[in-house]
């Protein structure tokens, strides 16, 4: 069974929760991206809740601009420090009750939750014990590639558009067209975008599109153009890239967004580092494969506590 509640946090933010599993017992953490929400984490939360399975409390938030948590009108709200703030400040408010205050067991993330969760690892590493990341590049591959790449570059060109101040507008046309068209342009949509899927997501979707929107145009990480050096004109400080929890990468080869090339030299920043490449799967992996998906990290949570 999934609870909803909203989670005020002590620095003014408040998230919509998604949770199942008793309270008290050690956390896992989950992470949504773009265009999603904490729902489409519903069957890992069922399958890690349930006590043959690890009986955790399991527990997905809406990011920050997403459903009914804050969203914040300033893009500036959306840097990678306050998205980072937040999580900690989640962890501390779902873990207080139980063994470990302050640190999950596990944090599982895709797409721009997964940014957030490579920072929170590389920043805070005491917060968590494992990390997992699903199609999400690494800061240090994708801040690389995004300079050196002309395919990344390519790929990623839409990262500019989703920046426009009238994307939320272009995005809402003709029935959310140009979003569904994330998916069905990457993915044979037919085998999991049922009826009731899409209707979850255009409910989320009502909410407002520019909190999602605002963390593209919060970050640098972002091909350059003619008017914009983006990711050419920064430079990443070393304390954002060397993560050292263990950590499982599950990614979708055919993810045309983001390619595999953002997987090479991610041990020279990870070195407890295990790789599980899907070769028929797509950035929407956790959809195409949920029990592929559901099953490593089932396999890498139950090889850390045979480990403890």
């Amino acid at each position: 069974m999934i609870d909803t509640f909203d989670l005020a946090l002590p620095h003014g933010i408040t998230l919509s929760v998604r949770a199942a599993g008793q309270p008290g017992r050690p956390v896992l953490l989950f992470l949504h991206g773009f265009p999603e929400a904490a729902f489409v984490w519903d069957e890992a939360l069922a399958h890690f809740a349930a006590p043959e399975h690890g009986g955790w409390r399991c527990i997905a938030p809406n990011l920050r601009g997403y459903e009914r948590s804050s969203a914040p009108p300033n893009a500036d709200a959306y840097r990678a420090r306050h998205l980072v703030q937040d999580i900690a400040a989640l962890i501390d408010a779902v873990t207080a009750a139980g063994p470990t205050p302050g640190r999950v067991a596990g944090l599982i993330a895709h797409d721009w939750g997964g940014a957030v969760a490579w920072n929170l690892a590389a920043t805070q590493p005491e917060r968590l014990d494992r990390l997992v990341i699903l199609n999400s590049p690494h800061p240090g591959t994708f801040w690389r590639d995004l300079r050196e790449s002309p395919a990344q570059q390519a790929a990623s060109a839409y990262m500019n558009f989703l920046c426009r101040p009238d994307a939320a507008e272009r995005l809402r046309a003709d029935g959310y067209a140009k979003l569904w068209a994330f998916f069905r342009g990457m993915s044979d949509t037919s085998a999991w975008l049922t009826p009731a899927l899409q209707a979850q997501y255009e409910a989320v979707w009502a909410h407002g599109l520019q909190g999602g929107l605002n963390y593209y145009v919060a970050s640098p990480l972002r091909p350059p153009t003619a008017d914009d050096p983006a990711a050419a004109g920064v430079t990443l400080p070393d304390t954002l890239l060397h993560v050292r929890v263990p950590t499982l990468v599950i990614w979708g080869m055919r993810d045309q967004a983001l390619l595999p090339g953002l997987l090479d030299g991610l041990d020279a920043w990870v070195p407890d580092l295990r790789v599980e490449r899907l070769p028929d799967a797509s950035h929407w992996l956790l959809h195409e494969q949920p029990a592929r998906v559901i099953g490593l990290i089932d396999g890498f949570l139950a090889s850390a506590q045979r480990a403890g």
